[in-house]
């Protein structure tokens, strides 16, 4: 990341403190932004939105694709650079690009023109995922765009089963993935497999893995992020190419898809869904990762939730102190062969192994700082830089993502009911209370909408989900026994 020294206050210090400075404040940009747009709005459209660098006043972001760039500067570039502003007044104009290409990008600037629903390529994907009709013959540079995308994205030549680090959070995953990679009988195994985790636990390592060891066993296999999958059908609907987007999919031996929390618009949807039960149906293996279980899909069809579920579902836990430190010790072997000199001692590494417990990309972000320290200042990595190096990732880690179903299996059993009674119509005082509890606390520590905590509890409207948030904070203010037992399973399920 390059910093300059208009933003991150001038000489003196030295470049390492200019890109700690940038990095903590694009943090605070992102925490915020997060609790503006809310955790659905956020997961979809900015985890993955990245500070490369400032420069003259101009904040330079990058995303992982075309369609990410498209959607952020046609509905939230102003935003996001009110955001910045808020942390660093001297930016005042913000540039999206494409993460691994090499063209320059154009910046946009404030205020400017925006791609419309006539001319922007996704403008209508928003709005119901059905784009106008274009021109029968694709212009050359068009036809070669949706032959990429019929083609799949690439895997990554890095992200292989020989270098899977394996600990007790994702042996099953893993297990799992190397045997549906390497079957060769008929049918397919534990069709769909569907992983889901958190960011940066190794869900796309064994996604790309998966496809690396069944394309050496001579499988045909198109691997697609979700959004890619969205930009090509959207094209391919552009140019009236939609026919032999849909047969290239339906052609193939495996389809590994990834993130498919992203997909979005009601014509993408209804593709999507018809596109597993042709493959499942067909006896081709299907493998989906996402950062939620199958059920927790509030925006996808019901339908295709329950084909999703109806496979094999893994969740890969948090990572163990002994899988991070494996990590953190195969990362610092990597940066070692481009900086032989650079070193961290045992103690040092074990510090920041017990720091970081996030995820892996928190690991390699401290090596990253680290190493910039080294080579910036020219000085050995004591334990005293280690804890300034990685103190916002140690400070500013996400919190614990907390699910509706774990409130209610919680204060089911303080309370000695069931979940299905909390779920069901049953108005009993024994029932109504805890029921009530439930929906305060999901309203009180998720993101989840009032209709969507509704749906989770048993299909109901909105407006009981309020009025049971009401009476609770009232019941709170005036008995302090039931304060202190909404506290506490506060408590519980935040540690």
């Amino acid at each position: 990341m390059h910093v300059d020294e208009s933003v991150s206050g001038g000489g003196g210090s030295g470049g390492a403190n200019g890109v700690a400075e940038a990095a903590a404040a694009w943090g605070r940009v992102k925490r915020r932004l997060r609790a503006e747009l809310g955790e659905d709005v956020f997961a979809s459209w900015f985890a993955r939105l990245e500070l490369d660098c400032v420069v003259g006043g101009t904040a330079r972001l990058t995303v992982p694709t075309r369609f990410l760039k498209s959607w952020i500067e046609s509905h939230y570039l102003d935003r996001v650079l009110n955001t910045f502003k808020a942390e660093v007044e001297e930016v005042g104009r913000i540039e999206v690009g494409v993460r691994g290409t090499t063209a320059p990008v154009r910046p946009v600037a404030p205020g400017a023109p925006k791609p419309g629903p006539t001319s922007g390529p996704l403008a209508r994907l928003h709005a119901a995922g059905m784009p106008a009709p274009m021109p029968t013959t694709p212009a050359p540079d068009m036809r070669a765009e949706i032959a990429g995308e019929l083609n799949g994205a690439p895997l990554d030549a890095r992200l292989t089963f020989a270098n899977f680090l394996l600990g007790r959070s994702n042996s099953l995953a893993h297990a799992a993935a190397d045997r549906v990679a390497r079957h060769d009988g008929e049918g397919a195994l534990y069709n769909p497999l569907y992983f889901h985790a958190g960011v940066g636990l190794g869900k796309t390592h064994l996604l790309h893995g998966i496809g690396h060891a069944a394309r050496e066993a001579g499988r045909r296999v198109i691997y697609l992020t979700a959004d890619r999958f969205m930009y090509g059908f959207v094209n391919a609907l552009k140019t009236q190419n939609a026919l032999a987007f849909k047969e290239r999919l339906r052609g193939i031996d495996l389809l590994i898809l990834d993130d498919v929390q992203f997909i979005q618009g009601k014509s993408i949807q209804a593709e999507f869904g018809h596109t597993i039960n042709a493959l499942i149906d067909a006896g081709r293996q299907v493998v989906v990762a996402s950062d939620r279980p199958p059920t927790e899909l509030e925006a996808l069809d019901e339908r295709v939730r329950s084909r999703l579920a109806g496979g094999l579902v893994v969740e890969i836990g948090m990572l163990d102190e002994q899988l991070r430190a494996s990590i953190l010790s195969a990362r610092l072997a990597a940066v070692r062969v481009a900086h032989p000199s650079f070193e961290v001692s045992p103690a040092v590494a074990t510090y920041v192994a017990r720091a970081i417990t996030a995820n892996g990309r928190d690991l390699e972000g401290a090596v990253n700082r680290l190493l910039a320290h080294a080579t910036l200042t020219g000085t050995a990595v004591t334990m005293e830089t280690a804890e300034t190096a990685i103190r916002d990732l140690v400070k500013n880690r996400e919190p614990k993502r907390i699910k509706i179903e774990d409130i209610q299996k919680l204060v089911a059993s303080r309370y000695n009911v069931s979940r299905s009674d909390i779920l069901s119509e049953r108005r009993t005082a024994a029932v109504v209370k805890p029921r009530q509890i439930a929906m305060y606390l999901s309203k009180v520590l998720t993101l989840r909408s009032l209709p969507e905590i509704g749906r989770r509890f048993g299909g109901r409207d909105h407006t009981t989900v309020l009025h049971a948030v009401r009476k609770i904070e009232k019941l709170i203010g005036e008995d302090t026994v039931l304060g202190d037992e909404v506290e506490l399973l506060k408590r519980m399920l935040q540690d």
